[in-house]
């Protein structure tokens, strides 16, 4: 049981490592671009 416990731990430390890592390395802003669309608009 104690060893569970430990893999789990070990685990848990790694998935946090993972993530940090993505947030440092990964690209993770949004790619923004201007967008027109144009719209009619019927009077009656």
């Amino acid at each position: 049981m104690r060893y569970i416990f430990r893999l789990v731990l070990v685990l848990v430390i790694l998935a946090a490592i993972a993530v940090l890592a993505y947030s440092y390395v990964g690209d993770l802003t949004a790619q923004r671009e201007s967008v027109e669309t144009p719209v009619t608009l019927e009077v009656n």
